[in-house]
């Protein structure tokens, strides 16, 4: 039955305003890094930037250990990444799979883990790192990242592995392949849109994160970029267009990530949602 014009309209309307709210911001931060300076301070506001430049973009990048954060980010992140994808691979497949005591209540403090607050534990965890005589280092950063993002790994990959029917490990085998075989070789190729929802989740999280490396990595070179973006503001004084420049920079990774992931990943979500 086909649905009256004005009960079509309304939904269309509502999500292209809340659309527009999303977006604009986004669009006004890179058209400002493109604008020339007299365009930025011009009381009548330019919407379109007809003669940009890219002389922001270059006094954000010569701003002092830009490199070496973006260096620290992408490692960190990758490898904060990485480690909750394998992890999480085992740990989902030992949930969905195998029926041991305790398997609820492990479900259960996943759950209770992926919805705690971090930022309540700071102070707890810069104690930790401290004693361990961490502070400033690269590890703690990638361990806590991973730690972050690892029960929403699980509790999305068990979904996925809950969904591939035991028969065709069984039959794989059969045909002569070990149990490590037959989840290499059978399951794993299956397991491929929820592993790119989970790893854009953690690329987002770990690549944003701002309280902990604020208190664990306070010398200049070992911080990440949400640092350097946080203290960028105070080093150029009132540059607005280094700073969106900078700002644009910074998402410019995730936007990218997310426009070729967009339907893989928006799928992988709502399938290991709804599975296991």
């Amino acid at each position: 039955m086909k649905r009256p014009l004005a009960g079509r309209i309304w939904p269309n309307a509502t999500a292209a305003v809340l659309a527009l709210g999303f977006v604009f911001p986004v669009y006004w931060m890179f058209a400002t890094a493109f604008k020339p300076t007299r365009d930025i301070l011009s009381e009548d506001p330019v919407w379109f930037p007809l003669h940009g430049t890219f002389e922001h973009f270059a006094t954000a990048v010569s701003a002092p250990n830009f490199w070496r954060l973006a260096g620290n980010s992408v490692l960190v992140t990758l490898l904060a990444v990485g480690l909750s994808l394998v992890i999480g691979l085992c740990g989902s497949f030992a949930i969905a799979r195998m029926r041991f005591k305790g398997r609820k209540g492990i479900l259960l403090t996943f759950m209770v883990a992926q919805m705690a607050p971090w930022e309540v534990m700071v102070i707890s965890i810069y104690l930790i790192v401290r004693d361990a005589d961490l502070l400033n280092s690269l590890v703690p950063l990638t361990f806590f990242y991973m730690l972050m993002v690892l029960p929403f790994t699980i509790l999305t990959l068990r979904g996925y592995v809950a969904a591939v029917p035991k028969e065709l490990e069984e039959s794989a085998m059969v045909d002569g392949c070990s149990r490590r075989q037959a989840f290499v070789r059978v399951v794993l190729p299956l397991l491929a849109p929820g592993l790119m929802a989970t790893s854009l989740f953690g690329f987002i999280t770990a690549w944003n994160e701002f309280p902990l490396v604020l208190v664990l990595n306070k010398e200049p070179g070992a911080g990440t970029l949400p640092l350097w973006l946080s203290q960028f503001q105070t080093q150029f004084g009132n540059d607005w267009g280094a700073t969106m420049a900078a700002a644009s920079l910074f998402a410019l990774p995730i936007l990218i990530l997310f426009l070729f992931l967009q339907r893989k990943a928006v799928g992988g979500l709502t399938s290991g949602a709804v599975k296991g």
